[in-house]
């Protein structure tokens, strides 16, 4: 069995990342993968980029200047909405003829378009297409939050100005995606329970194979090290108590930033010696933008490409903290966890999936910075560290292990494509 995995990029994000991690399950585990990209950032003999800089660009560009002029040239919201009205057509490449099933993960941004996905589903391929948020069941956004206009028709978008209207840019996308879907036998899979739920209730996937299968984590790479080693090689105190916080953007709103700080200063308050025995690491851009906020020491560790050292990083902490306001299965946790570290966040999206509260971690109550201190303070001050370690790896080892993920994925793709042979 081929499989081509089509991302946008090859790095750059959660589904970047997510999608190399399958490629690697799915090649471990006799399945041939290759994974075919816009932006191509390694010399990997299993990733294809697409040559033409040029077209990337003008594809990206044309998408957010239409983007733009829809919010009357405003840029607050220009990156949380997605039309995909101009994308490149994949079926003409030698990767894609010689697949046998074509996997779609995020493809946003200028790379496949509503007609290029069509040009795919018209080639015959079955075609299985893993969300790592809802933009494929909704008109527009990749974030629903609390509407749920798409479980009917999307209209009256609230990322468009004045919330839209009865008949705006998101009932357009929503009615062209009803369009494109319409027997064409796509098999849908959520990272987490909660969006594979979420996409259920869609009216565009409505009597559609949808599905659930966490992303894989290798545990080879990511595993529990010695600590003050770890903090060694990552040049990190080794005589302070270390709270890490991880974006690829720090400053992104959602992912709960200003909770963050605000829980600080609420555990500073209370308990004062945190000032000299605790410190914060923040790991990804604009890093230093938040350090004058923050009620504690802190060391901007940046964006860290080398892998090698972000494990070391995971390993040095004491706890992670995500206070994402929605998120799906986030790498970050796994991540956190198959290195022995427990996570303190939100209760929130597919979170609780992974974070069992006060086994593993302590799961907060969504946009409560008062109760996300409770759980900073609870694992390092109450809990049992040894045991919150030992249940962090008996649950990476149990649930997102290469081959569980690779199985379950491989089942799927037999599924389409009975599917499409049925049809044919």
């Amino acid at each position: 069995m081929r499989v081509l995995i089509v991302n946008t990029s090859e790095r750059v994000g959660g589904a970047a990342v997510a999608a190399n991690r399958l490629m690697d399950a799915l090649n471990n585990n006799g399945v041939k993968a290759k994974m075919l990209v816009m932006h191509k950032e390694t010399d990997s003999i299993t990733v294809v980029g697409l040559k033409s800089r040029l077209r990337q660009q003008l594809h990206f560009l044309w998408e957010r200047w239409c983007i733009y002029c829809h919010l009357h040239f405003h840029r607050e919201r220009l990156f949380e909405i997605d039309i995909a009205n101009s994308g490149f057509d994949i079926t003409k490449l030698p990767e894609f003829k010689e697949a046998d099933i074509i996997h779609l993960s995020w493809i946003n941004q200028g790379f496949l378009s509503l007609k290029s996905i069509s040009r795919i589903i018209k080639s015959g391929k079955p075609v299985v297409w893993t969300m790592h948020d809802v933009w494929p069941a909704t008109g527009i956004c990749h974030y629903a939050l609390n509407c749920t206009a798409y479980t009917d028709v999307c209209h009256n978008c609230r990322l468009l100005p004045g919330n839209g209207s009865a008949h705006d840019l998101s009932t357009r996308i929503f009615n062209r995606k009803r369009k494109l879907y319409n027997n064409s036998g796509i098999h849908f899979v959520g990272c987490s329970k909660w969006i594979a739920d979420q996409a259920r209730k869609s009216a565009l996937l409505a009597g559609m194979n949808v599905t659930n299968i966490p992303n894989p984590i290798d545990t080879h790479v990511y595993y529990q090290k010695d600590k003050q080693q770890s903090r060694l090689h990552a040049t990190l105190p080794a005589d302070k108590r270390i709270i890490l916080f991880v974006s690829q953007r720090v400053t992104m709103t959602r992912k709960g930033i200003g909770y963050f700080i605000d829980a600080l200063n609420k555990l500073v308050a209370q308990y004062p010696e945190m000032k000299d025995n605790t410190m914060v690491a923040v790991m990804g851009s604009h890093a230093d933008e938040i350090l004058p906020q923050l009620a504690l020491p802190a060391i901007p560790l940046g964006y860290v490409g080398s892998e090698r050292q972000i494990v070391d990083i995971y390993n040095a902490a004491d706890v992670y903290v995500l206070p994402s306001l929605d998120d799906n299965l986030p790498n970050t946790i796994m991540e956190a966890m198959a290195c022995g570290v427990p996570s303190v966040a939100f209760r929130v999206g597919g979170i609780p999936e992974m974070v069992e509260h006060e086994r593993n971690g302590y799961l907060a109550k969504p946009r409560d910075a008062a109760d996300l201190a409770n759980g900073i303070h609870w694992v390092l001050d109450e809990a049992d560290g040894e045991q919150l370690s030992k249940q962090c790896l008996q649950k990476v080892n149990a649930n997102y292990s290469q081959r569980s993920v690779a199985m379950k994925y491989i089942e799927v793709y037999n599924q389409a494509s009975a599917f499409k042979h049925y049809k044919i």
